[in-house]
Parts: C-alpha cells; sequence; structure tokens
C-alpha cells in the first residue's frame, strides 16, 4: 500500500450553482473532481473517498413531500434519504473514477460501500438540531416554508441564505469499518461513509435500527481515518483555501496552521458554524487522535494540496 489519505468532498462543492444542480450536473462535477483524485492516485497514494449529502437529502425529502401531498405516495424517512444518496452519488463516484482509470491505463477499480455509523440515542442534537440539508432559501421563501412545515427548523447558514436544519448526532463507530479496510489493502479505491453514514441506534442485544439524522460527514471521516490510521485527511470543499475574516475586506487565506493556532482562530469565532467550523473541528479531532495532517482545498487544487503548493495545511 501507499501513504493512505481519506479524502471527504463536500455535497455543496457538487454543485455549481443554483441553475446548475441537476443530476447531470452534478455528474459533470463529480468527473471533473474524479479527475484531481486520479491525479493523487497516479503519486502513489491510497485514496478512500467520503461525501456530503446535505443538498440532496433536502432534494429527495422534497420530492417526497410534494408526491404525499399530491399523489398520496408513501412518505421517505430522513434515514432511507441518506441510504438514497450513499447510493446515487457513490455510484457516481465509482463509475467517474473507473473511466478515469481506464483512460490513464491504471490498474485500479473502485467500490461503493453502503455505510452504516453508530450513534448514541442520547446525543443532544435529537433535540436541538443543527445540521443544514437542502437549497438556500431567501427571507420570503423560508417564512413561507415555516408555514407550510411548522415542525421545520431553518437557520441563516454563513449569510448564503436559510437552510433547513436536521438533527447531527456524533459518530461513534462505523459499522462496516473491517470491510473497508480489506477493500482498501486489497487495492480497490473506495467510496464509504457517504454522507456521514447512515445513522443508526444499537439496542442492549446489539440489534441496529436506522434514525433520522444526518451525521456530518467531515466528522465521520475524521473517525474513519483515525480507525485506519491513515496519513492524511483531506477535505474538499468550494474555497482553495481558509480564510481569517471571510467576507470581509481585510480576508486574508490560512495557509499553514498549528493546532494551537487552530483552536486559537476558533475560540476567536473565525470560523462559521455548519460552514467551516465543523471542517476545522475534525481535522482537529484527526490530528489529536494520532493523525499526521490534514488539509483543507477545494476540488480542482487537490493534487497541489496534497504537495504542499496550496490549500490550508493543519498540522500538530
Amino acid at each position: 500500500m501507499g501513504k493512505l489519505a481519506v479524502l471527504a468532498i463536500g455535497g455543496n462543492s457538487l454543485i455549481k450553482n443554483a441553475q446548475h444542480r441537476g443530476i447531470e450536473d452534478q455528474y459533470k462535477a463529480v468527473c471533473e473532481t474524479a479527475v484531481h483524485i486520479t491525479d493523487i492516485i497516479a503519486d502513489g497514494h491510497d485514496v478512500i473517498i467520503t461525501h456530503g449529502n446535505g443538498p440532496q437529502v433536502g432534494f429527495i425529502l422534497r420530492r417526497s413531500e410534494i408526491a404525499q401531498e399530491a399523489a398520496k405516495m408513501h412518505y421517505v424517512p430522513l434515514v432511507n434519504c441518506v441510504a438514497d444518496t450513499q447510493g446515487s452519488i457513490g455510484y457516481q463516484i465509482q463509475q467517474a473514477l473507473d473511466n478515469e482509470f481506464i483512460k490513464r491505463r491504471i490498474n485500479k477499480k473502485a467500490v461503493t460501500v453502503v455505510t452504516q455509523v453508530e450513534v448514541d440515542k442520547d446525543d443532544p442534537s435529537f433535540g436541538q438540531p443543527t445540521k443544514p440539508i437542502g437549497g438556500f432559501y431567501s427571507e420570503e421563501q423560508m417564512e413561507r416554508l415555516e408555514k407550510q412545515y411548522p415542525q421545520w427548523v431553518f437557520v441563516n447558514d454563513a449569510g448564503r441564505g436559510y437552510r433547513r436544519v436536521v438533527p447531527s448526532p456524533l459518530p461513534r463507530r462505523i459499522i462496516e469499518e473491517e470491510e473497508i479496510e480489506f477493500l482498501v489493502k486489497s487495492g480497490f479505491c473506495v467510496i464509504a461513509a457517504g454522507g456521514g453514514g447512515i445513522p443508526v441506534l444499537r439496542d442492549e442485544r446489539g440489534i441496529l435500527t436506522g434514525v433520522d439524522a444526518v451525521i456530518d460527514k467531515d466528522y465521520a471521516s475524521a473517525l474513519l481515518a483515525t480507525r485506519l490510521q491513515a496519513d492524511m485527511f483531506i477535505i474538499s470543499t468550494a474555497v482553495e483555501k481558509v480564510y481569517m475574516n471571510y467576507g470581509k475586506p481585510d480576508a486574508r487565506p490560512l495557509e499553514r496552521l498549528k493546532v494551537a493556532e487552530a483552536k486559537k482562530l476558533m475560540e476567536e469565532g473565525q470560523f462559521a458554524p455548519g460552514s467551516m467550523l465543523p471542517k476545522v473541528e475534525a481535522i482537529l479531532k484527526f490530528l489529536e487522535n494520532g493523525g499526521k495532517e490534514g488539509i483543507i482545498t477545494s476540488p480542482e487544487h487537490l493534487c497541489e494540496a496534497v504537495k504542499g503548493e496550496t490549500g490550508t495545511r493543519i498540522s500538530v
């Protein structure tokens, strides 16, 4: 095996803009990202790919609600929506990577693992939803949806608009961890823990049951990277680098940070909740549990970031 990298792709980074969020648009973005992932693999890294699903889960839920209202069709629970996105997004990534391997004559195959992740039934997020899903809404749209669905909870997401939020419990255990490790050691490029994994609860007999929630994919990815002793944990998002004073006139990129520096910036409120904060927190979890280095960058800069030429690199 080469050096092992766990790469988390943001669900939002697969959607270019509001005019290009269909399935074909998403696949095009996946294919572009697959080129950059293959560059890393061609340089000798083994890669486990995880991905977000916030927008995609929101779209499935909304379709389900409309179908129920218009045609009395059955409602699709949130936990099933998470499983659906693991299959659909995993399929796109898997196909795009396999095609790229064929083009470059790389003797490798991608495989997607439907992944369950155990959570705690007493996790406080079940009483206080925090995880954004679905698209962005204007204030007018948000107010209209609040009247339609009074049980929904909305937040202002980093000034980009309003989004619905759902419970986001912390991941405790990757159920298919051994299978993922076996596949990686067998030479496969594995897509796993999509959308943070399908959240499940375990009873006193060890029986698993799905629960309606969305686990933060960065936290689940950090847990997977820690458990498999990855050399590197990479988070791919919409920006090339993390910024201090993001969105302000004096904004400046952060290229290299030590754990202590990153913690200080967190305490100062430099990273927005629901946006950059969980990404930085996830990398810190990985580093504090034996990881060597973490990187945050955009898909098109992945290879350069791994080489140390761009991106934001955090180390102990």
